[in-house]
């Protein structure tokens, strides 16, 4: 097993794709502290020539102010340059993490969608790479610009007077064994603010998506209680977190801060005055200095906190870009294939040891329809999505022409295939868009052609703005029927050599089947199309008929031969008609 890279390796790799541009931001922050230290110690010089200017010698001090002016604007552009170069650098490094997540979301299998709310997965691409930015653009320019300062003014100290930048000396190793237990104790409580964050995004994705099945039966006050236990250990844990934060940041270090320097005053500052050990200008300037010192210190403890709930949240993205995926292929030298589909001995299990599908085999040949049927949980839509390649067989093999699924690229394998499913889904987008999909080869014409091949054309001539008329997400201004024939039409402007309707006429009712029924006998003709249904009026016309039970075939034939066996299928017709008839278990 390979060792996957530590996530502080993983941000430093994206980071290191703008090297140059960092180094260069680094270089204009050391210019821009130099600039800002080297103001004291001219103050201090100036203070130390109060005597010149006694004696009328003025132009040495007026040269020195011009001088601390300069610096005072070099230092303010070279902050402007550096905290611009550094801030558009980390905005463009989680650009590039965002968008490296996404394609990578393209590429992981449909299992992992299963079990993941789409709250969560919509957390982690929004909400957890914008508290990475954080660290780059907050807490790393802090933490930079901090460290420089600190050098600087400890070079600084140094100079002036090494006795007393010694005693300073103990207060870095200090304020670091601070930092360290205000991680310790905060990392726990981040973290779970950034899981009920996450919890509460996948909840508010699932409570919008079913609002009218809340409303239709008065879940309103249960659902905000489930919602108010999320928010408020967010809320609890919040407050713990800020407590820490509060008494080990600016606090801790204001009082420690204070007490040092006025230890200094009083320790080194008196004896130094009363015996002339140091000048006054040299004590001024060693004051300033040290009162720099804490700057820089706060700095870093206001953005710990964003660093942390970088590195939780990074854990999560890395996490998903971790999982294996397949690659996302161009499928431009494609061919069509003939759409003879051959399902061999396939076993199929979505948990282990739990087999849905028991030694599945048939063929469908091109231009055949075969229509697949029995109860809820019999296996039928298992069966499309292991064609559709969503899913791998744990057993026997599909193929395609002869050609083995498995050996072939997802993108490769669905470029010939068109679906229609139970709960259609529109886009957000004019209807035109929604049938085409942005496909540049599917004309307005075709368009309007796959349209009036499935009946729609009618309805959607008599709306305000015709093929131009937009679409809310959802299609929820249209009927059912009315998203389910633009589907429909949406299959078939792709023009697909394998055409599967997945309970497709299940929400239609009977006059728009009648219309489907006609649209499918010219649409199907010289195309496999596999058809999964309820409703076995619409599939009498099949040329073979699958009848699954507990994941195995049990019957197979057409509509009459099946019939005419008086098995599983002619009682579950008869049920349908409304006779009486009893299905064993």
């Amino acid at each position: 097993m390979i060792d996957k890279p530590s996530t502080s390796r993983r941000l430093l790799d994206y980071a290191l794709r703008y090297k140059f541009r960092i180094i260069g931001s680094l270089l204009v922050l050391c210019l821009a502290v130099g600039a800002e230290l080297g103001g004291p110690y001219i103050i201090k010089t100036i203070i130390d020539k109060h005597l010149s200017i006694r004696t009328g010698e003025i132009t040495p001090v007026l040269t020195l102010l011009a001088f601390y002016m300069g610096l005072i604007i070099i230092a303010g552009i070279s902050n402007f340059t550096q905290a611009y170069t550094l801030q558009s650098t980390a905005l463009r490094i989680i650009k590039n993490m965002r968008m490296d997540l996404m394609k990578h979301i393209q590429r992981i299998p449909l299992r992992y969608f299963d079990n993941t709310p789409i709250g969560q997965v919509v957390s982690r691409i929004a909400n957890d790479t914008e508290a990475v930015r954080d660290l780059f653009m907050s807490f790393m320019a802090t933490f930079v610009v901090s460290f420089v300062q600190l050098t600087g003014i400890f070079i600084a100290l140094f100079i002036l007077d090494a006795r007393l930048a010694v005693f300073c000396l103990l207060l870095p190793p200090l304020f670091v064994l601070i930092m360290y237990i205000h991680l310790k104790y905060s990392k726990k409580y981040i973290s779970v603010m950034r899981a009920r964050l996450s919890d509460m995004n996948a909840m508010i994705n699932e409570s919008i998506t079913v609002m009218p099945v809340i409303q239709a039966f008065r879940r309103e006050t249960v659902t905000l209680d489930e919602f108010e236990v999320l928010n408020n250990d967010r809320y609890v844990n919040q407050i713990k977190q800020f407590r820490v934060f509060s008494l080990s940041s600016r606090n801790i270090v204001g009082t420690i801060g204070s007490l040092v320097t006025a230890m200094v005053i009083w320790y080194f500052g008196r004896g130094s005055l009363l015996e002339t050990g140091i000048t006054f200008g040299v004590f001024y300037a060693f004051i300033d200095y040290l009162g720099r010192v804490f700057n820089p210190i706060i700095g870093i403890f206001d953005q710990l906190t964003n660093a942390q709930r970088a590195f939780v949240s990074a854990d999560k993205v890395f996490a998903i870009m971790d999982m294996e995926g397949k690659e996302v292929e161009e499928t431009d030298q494609v061919s069509r294939p003939q759409g003879i589909v051959k399902f061999d001995d396939v076993t199929f299990a979505y948990n282990e040891g739990d087999n849905v599908l028991k030694g599945i085999s048939f063929e469908a040949r091109k231009g055949e329809t075969v229509a697949l049927v029995g109860h809820t949980g019999s296996g039928k839509s298992s069966i499309i999505n292991l064609l559709l390649g969503f899913y791998e067989p744990g057993a026997g093999k599909i193929t395609i022409d002869g050609e083995d699924i498995s050996s072939m690229s997802k993108q490769a394998l669905r470029k010939h295939m068109g679906i229609v499913l139970q709960d259609p889904y529109l886009f957000a987008g004019d209807i035109k868009f929604n049938v085409s999909l942005y496909n540049e080869e599917i004309t307005l014409d075709r368009v309007k052609k796959a349209l009036k091949d499935v009946g729609a054309a009618t309805f959607i001539e008599q709306l305000p703005h015709g093929y131009d008329e937009q679409v809310v997400e959802r299609g929820s201004t249209l009927s059912s029927g009315q998203r389910q024939l633009i589907s429909f039409a949406r299959a078939l402007a792709f023009d697909p050599a394998i055409l599967i309707l997945d309970e497709a006429t299940a929400s239609i009712d009977s006059e728009t089947e009648g219309l489907i029924q006609q649209a499918l006998k010219v649409v199907s003709e010289g195309r496999t199309t596999l058809v999964i249904a309820h409703r076995l009026s619409t599939i009498r016309e099949a040329d073979q008929i699958l009848v699954l039970h507990r994941g195995e075939i049990v019957e197979r034939g057409n509509h009459d031969a099946l019939m005419a066996l008086e098995g599983r299928y002619y009682k579950m017709y008869q049920l349908q008609k409304g006779e009486k008839a009893v299905l064993s278990a």
